[in-house]
């Protein structure tokens, strides 16, 4: 089993962005030595929910600082991003790195940021799914050229060119029933954030897995899942920190994608988001839904986490890892205490 560290660069410490993000960036380094085989940072822009805007940039400072962890985005937004230019960055950053770099790709859920690149939310699923053939075409030849509805680019030879294939280290996140197709048809493994009941979401697990084999004749690769973590070995430090930092992280996320608002419901692509703000709704509203999303990341003791995996594992099947540890405001004291104490006696039993 694979175990990533996410980067949120999320900063609702109050502290200058300059230092929150190195905060996170050295903590990404400070993984290798840790023991984590990969590290990954999101693509979000223009608020405190995450600021890193260009995963490519950031993992090119990480790969100069350490020498065999994997660097992955997790993810790069296509719809924000020129797919030649895509292409250029990943096959840059694959050699700057000498091929550690998997290739995350994913296709946004927060309108406001979508009106700022002005791209309409409505047009993602199009938009993906064009972009994503041309730079799984584009890193493997080292041509890129589009005639579709979205993209029109003449062929054109990249330069650097590719020196390695990036089959079997090409992910996309994969979030409703149209994703997992989408990812299926294309071989590509999947990412799953967790978002509550992990048994909800096994018929989409399953239909990945049996499409997948069937379209490309082999076993699909395990899945992978964020997980925003808290662990502690103090039972109470572990139910304090959790009701003033996973439920404010949980307000910013809820606020930031408009989970509970009616517009999910007229855009079938994002039809999980609408069922989520559905269920929340009936089953008693925001507090239900935090409680659900509480359940389905790791929150926890040491000891607890392990036995958490072990039943998830027992549900959805092998699954690979990135986990999440600054959030919320969560001090970086804590943060850094919190990523040593799971590296030292949950990572071991993880990989185990």
């Amino acid at each position: 089993m694979r175990v990533g560290m996410h980067l949120g660069y999320q900063n609702l410490n109050g502290v200058p962005d300059a230092e929150k993000f190195m905060q996170e960036t050295k903590l990404a380094i400070e993984a290798e030595a840790m023991g984590f085989d990969y590290v990954g940072p999101v693509e979000h822009h223009f608020t405190d929910y995450a600021a890193c805007p260009d995963p490519f940039q950031m993992l090119a400072y990480v790969a100069a600082k350490t020498k065999d962890i994997k660097l992955i985005t997790a993810a790069v937004i296509l719809p924000w991003n020129n797919p030649l230019r895509v292409v250029e960055q990943t096959l840059e950053l694959d050699i700057l790195s000498e091929g550690r770099l998997i290739l995350g790709m994913g296709r946004g859920a927060a309108r406001r940021e979508f009106r700022s690149f002005n791209v309409e939310l409505k047009d993602s699923r199009e938009m993906f799914d064009e972009a994503a053939l041309i730079v799984m075409n584009g890193v493997e030849t080292g041509f890129v050229e589009a005639d579709t509805k979205w993209y029109q680019i003449p062929r054109t030879e990249i330069r650097p060119r590719p020196f390695k294939s990036f089959k079997d280290r090409t992910v996309m996140v994969s979030m409703s029933p149209g994703s997992v197709e989408v990812a299926a048809n294309y071989g590509l493994q999947t990412l799953r954030f967790s978002q509550g009941d992990w048994r909800i979401a096994i018929p989409e697990i399953n239909h990945y897995r049996e499409v997948f084999q069937k379209l490309h004749g082999r076993t699909p690769p395990p899945f992978i899942i964020s997980d925003f973590v808290l662990c502690f070995d103090d039972k109470q430090k572990v139910t304090d920190y959790c009701d003033k930092y996973f439920s404010r992280m949980f307000e910013t996320v809820a606020n930031h994608y408009e989970f509970m608002s009616p517009h999910f419901k007229e855009l079938p692509s994002y039809s999980t988001y609408a069922i989520m703000g559905e269920r929340a709704e009936a089953a008693g509203g925001a507090d239900k839904a935090y409680r659900d999303y509480i359940k389905g990341n790791l929150i926890g003791t040491p000891e607890e986490l392990v036995d958490y995996h072990l039943e998830r594992a027992s549900m959805v099947g092998d699954y690979e890892m990135l986990a999440n540890f600054s959030f919320g405001g969560l001090p970086y004291e804590l943060v850094y205490e919190q990523v040593r104490l799971f590296a030292d006696k949950v990572l071991p039993k993880l990989k185990g």
